[in-house]
């Protein structure tokens, strides 16, 4: 679980409360039910025709993968594949086989089965690289889905509020009626605002950064299932996956292999 996508939610929704609060305003003052039909209701609609319906009926999982994601472990999966390299230059490829039960990334398993299996260094680069690229496109996919969302929003809260404008001038012979109307109309623009900065932006820009660990994990994978197969020194596979990582990075994994 991702506490920090919890806690920054937490905390932007916690100040807009205090600061609703602070003001001297109420809650019950921001809820306007046809203007939330507008906006959530518009959005969607608006989702809905831009994407392929199966995509919008999966934005639940989409989000919640920003929150319920596996943190990326780089410092050990480099560390495991130099102990796989290890075994293989001492006992030779076969032996990986043993140690596939024991192997955590999917990932790994599929690269290491191909080189067991003598399958040829191009075409395990190659499966391995389209199995990347499709991770890319199906997280791209989730992404350009919340971005819309983020784009769609705002601008449903602002008809929302030229609708209340217009409903407003209709009545300006009684002047004790605009100041509530006014501020009916602009409640619309607010809840835009809300959805598109504290939920679906933040959580789309989450889901990006997550996807670079998850591409820069699976390209140190594909490198060092590369090494093993070409049956490079231990120590020369540490050092090609290690310059994928800055160099305070690197410090943090080199005492756990010396341990």
């Amino acid at each position: 679980m991702d506490v920090g996508t919890v806690i920054g939610i937490a905390i932007a929704v916690g100040c807009i409360v205090i600061s609703i609060f602070w003001g001297g305003g109420t809650i019950g003052g921001l809820i306007n039910m046809p203007s939330i039909f507008i906006v959530l209701g518009g959005t969607l609609g608006a989702v809905v025709v831009a994407f392929p319906l199966q995509q919008v009926l999966k934005i639940h999982t989409i989000m919640l993968k920003a929150i319920f994601t596996k943190p990326v472990n780089v410092g050990e999966t480099i560390r495991d594949i130099v102990r796989y390299a290890e075994v293989a230059r001492r006992e030779g490829i076969l032996a990986l086989e043993n140690l596939i039960g024991e192997m955590k990334d999917p990932f790994i398993v599929t690269g290491v089965k191909m080189a067991v299996d003598g399958t040829d260094p191009e075409l395990i680069q190659s499966i391995m690289d389209t199995e990347l690229e499709a991770l890319m496109e199906r997280h791209g996919q989730g992404k350009a889905l919340l971005d819309q969302m983020s784009k769609y929003a705002p601008a449903f809260g602002m008809i929302g509020t030229l609708m209340g404008l217009i409903a407003m001038l209709k009545n300006l012979d009684d002047p004790s009626a605009i100041g509530p109307g006014m501020a009916v109309a602009l409640i619309t623009t607010l809840y835009g605002a809300l959805i598109a900065n504290v939920l679906t932006g933040p959580v789309a820009d989450k889901l990006a950064a997550r996807n670079a660990e998850e591409i820069l994990l699976k390209t140190i994978i594909i490198c060092g299932v590369m090494s093993i197969q070409s049956g490079d020194n231990p120590r020369v596979v540490e050092s090609k996956l290690l310059t994928f990582l800055p160099p305070s990075k690197r410090l943090e994994v080199k005492p756990a292999e010396a341990a």
